[in-house]
């Protein structure tokens, strides 16, 4: 690998990690010695302190990041507040109902409710922290449940599950609805 494709790799890299990467992790995965690999770095530190970007590398305690620019922070954090306040939509807020009242349940067994893929969904509740992983269910394939969290309970002013409203019916598909509630109460406010 030419020392131009690692400094592509090692960017790549660190910004699909996240959280950050640890040095000695990149160098064993790009194959260089600690040299080269301080190297690469200082190449990639040189490409985003030029100024005309909104991100820089930062190396802490051996973990490597890309964060935001301070001349940046301000909107980047009223953007995260904008994108952490949107209300959820209805296919979230369906996927919401099917794991509360049915805890703990697998993608599948919401997938099967709702008769559409609801990976987006899930993922979304998690984010929100409306929704956490429950363990493995025990059936064939061991399949990760999910169940609401305490963030769930807050955000509807619920004490604990068995305050949730009572279902009347059921829709002849088996998909509940929030007609079917017995107080008629709607929960749109769930800003967490």
């Amino acid at each position: 690998m030419t020392i131009d494709q690692s400094i592509k790799a090692a960017e790549a890299i660190i910004f699909a990690s996240g959280d950050g990467i640890s040095f000695n992790a990149l160098q064993e995965i790009l194959q260089a010695d600690e040299k080269q690999m301080q190297y690469i770095l200082d190449m990639l530190k040189d490409k985003y302190y030029d100024g005309n970007s909104g991100i820089i590398l930062v190396q802490n305690s051996e973990i490597i990041s890309f964060t935001t620019c301070k001349d940046q922070a301000e909107i980047v954090h009223q953007a995260l507040a904008i994108k952490k306040n949107s209300p959820l939509s209805n296919a979230a807020m369906e996927t919401l109902a099917i794991i509360a009242y049915n805890q703990p349940v697998s993608r599948a067994f919401i997938e099967q409710v709702r008769g559409v893929d609801s990976s987006s969904s899930v993922k979304t509740l998690i984010e929100r922290g409306l929704v956490e992983e429950a363990g493995r269910l025990e059936i064939p394939g061991r399949p990760l449940s999910y169940k609401t969290t305490a963030v769930f309970l807050r955000s509807f002013s619920l004490t604990s599950l068995a305050e949730l409203p009572r279902i009347k019916s059921e829709n002849t598909d088996g998909q509940l609805s929030t007609d079917d509630l017995t107080d008629g109460e709607e929960y749109n406010d769930i800003d967490s």
